[in-house]
């Protein structure tokens, strides 16, 4: 195996466990591959306080990928980079989700906005029970709310503010729906918008950012900066906004629990996010980089 001096995860649904936690052998292989001197980042959709929250509880601190790309963050939680969308671009885009009269929050510099607490809690619960099915309810909920709170979102009236706010950068657009169908619907009419990213993280949600944010172009960026090869660089993920890295580095890995476009697109496939998958590829790959 090629020599790895990188190491790149997603969180939800590769990192993060069916109790959206890094398990404590993750944890003890990120350690086992720092230890070798391999630099460790998470490249994840969510936000850098977001996934603070996370990572605080078991003591992990990381550079990170943030938003899908559209922010990269030091280990000290300083933006080396953040792309957003021009006002003209975010009011075109908000106007196709209010038409399809669909769920969305936004991400900003100031943080993520909501018009609908109710809503919200729904579509994070309903994303959470389609990635780890076994988990009761009623604690869903509670966890739910839990994370709620503490992300520290604002709610709003409406996002016309927000557009045009000088000191407030538009990051991404994260919208949820049950109806698959209407989702495919969105994703057409979102082709008439020039300069923006389309994907997803998950069946039944949509994110929409920047054209060049991406988690690839941010971790070419990322490596490029610290005078690393992507042929040198791992990355793991499950779902399709993982894609432009997996497809970028030397050593992609997907998820027992990926999708199948996602397993098909790389060298490797590792165990389910539930059963320490991300810790496992790491040990393969630290015991083969030992051997040869």
């Amino acid at each position: 195996m090629t020599l790895i001096k990188c190491i790149a995860t997603d969180m939800d649904g590769t990192l993060l466990n069916a109790n959206q936690e890094v398990s404590e052998q993750n944890k003890l292989a990120i350690q086992a591959a720092r230890d070798q001197g391999i630099d460790f980042l998470v490249a994840t959709g969510r936000s850098y306080h977001d996934l603070r929250y996370v990572l605080d509880k078991v003591g992990v601190q990381c550079p990170a990928i943030c938003l899908n790309g559209a922010e990269i963050r030091d280990e000290n939680g300083n933006v080396e980079f953040g792309i957003g969308l021009a006002e003209e671009t975010a009011e075109k885009v908000a106007h196709v989700l209010d038409t399809a009269d669909i769920y969305y929050e936004l991400y900003t510099s100031n943080g993520t906005y909501t018009t609908n607490y109710e809503k919200g809690i729904q579509a994070v619960m309903d994303i959470y029970r389609t990635a780890n099915p076994s988990v009761e309810v009623s604690m869903l909920r509670e966890r739910v709310e839990k994370r709620f709170k503490k992300r520290l979102i604002k709610i709003v009236d409406d996002f016309d503010g927000v557009f045009g706010a000088e000191d407030i950068v538009t990051y991404k657009f994260f919208g949820f729906s049950k109806d698959e169908s209407l989702l495919v619907d969105i994703y057409k009419r979102f082709e008439q918008i020039k300069g923006i990213t389309v994907t997803t993280s998950g069946r039944h949600n949509i994110e929409i950012t920047h054209r060049h944010a991406k988690k690839g172009n941010a971790l070419k960026r990322y490596t490029e900066k610290r005078g690393i090869s992507l042929d040198e660089t791992m990355a793991l993920g499950d779902n399709y906004n993982d894609l432009s890295m997996l497809e970028l580095v030397g050593h992609s890995v997907a998820m027992g629990n990926a999708e199948k476009e996602i397993k098909d697109a790389c060298r490797y496939v590792t165990g389910l996010n539930t059963e320490d998958g991300v810790a496992k590829a790491i040990y393969k790959a630290l015991e083969e980089m030992a051997i040869s």
